[in-house]
């Protein structure tokens, strides 16, 4: 029979502990600072949670006693709540943290890919402009990558995120190197003439 602490892991979302990991760090914060934290961290390797959701998550956890609040004062102009982590919130968070099995596949969900593979139904000056966009989108990212770990270096309370963010560089260099192969395949592929009258025979290109 599992324990209430395995209870109150299993129904937490990953949204959930991504907030609670972002309040494991030292100080408190507001959900807007949360926000923008997640926004110069998270989203270059997971994900970047809308503000709706971290109050959301917020309030679910100092309902589990996660976390805890304090408004501000009187002394500030518009009050504000900020959120810090409980010892029972970080017990939990460590041992979600080190569960191995909950971690899961990544998972890619490529809008760009997912209209290549539709390029049947598109110009291809169209195609490549598209992955030429993409291109200068991710090469944006990798700036800003960059930024934020010069940001976080030198900082030892952020040795690890640090470690996220160097791998996320990697992974927008090895995208961008995707995105230049693809425009050399869409150049090879309108090189390639088309033989006249051949057609599929209706099944899927792949097998299963």
């Amino acid at each position: 029979m599992p324990s209430s602490h395995e209870s109150k892991k299993q129904e937490l979302p990953p949204t959930a502990w991504a907030v609670l990991g972002l309040l494991s760090f030292p100080g408190e914060r507001t959900g807007y600072e949360l926000k923008k934290w997640a926004d110069s961290s998270l989203r270059f390797f997971y994900w970047s949670p809308a503000i709706s959701q971290i109050y959301a998550e917020l309030r679910r956890l100092e309902e589990l006693g996660h976390a805890a609040s304090v408004r501000s004062g009187p002394e500030e102009t518009r009050a504000k709540r900020r959120y810090a982590i409980t010892d029972a919130g970080r017990e939990a968070l460590a041992g979600w943290a080190a569960d191995t099995d909950e971690a899961g596949p990544p998972v890619l969900k490529h809008g760009l890919l997912l209209r290549i593979w539709l390029g049947h139904l598109a110009e291809p000056e169209r195609l490549r402009a598209m992955v030429g966009e993409h291109l200068e989108r991710t090469r944006g990212e990798l700036a800003a990558v960059r930024e934020a770990m010069e940001h976080a270096g030198g900082v030892p309370d952020w040795n690890f995120p640090t470690l996220a963010l160097r791998w996320s560089e990697r992974q927008h260099l090895a995208e961008l190197a995707l995105a230049e192969a693809l425009l050399g395949d869409l150049d090879e592929l309108a090189r390639t003439p088309r033989e006249p009258g051949r057609q599929s025979g209706g099944d899927a290109p792949t097998p299963g």
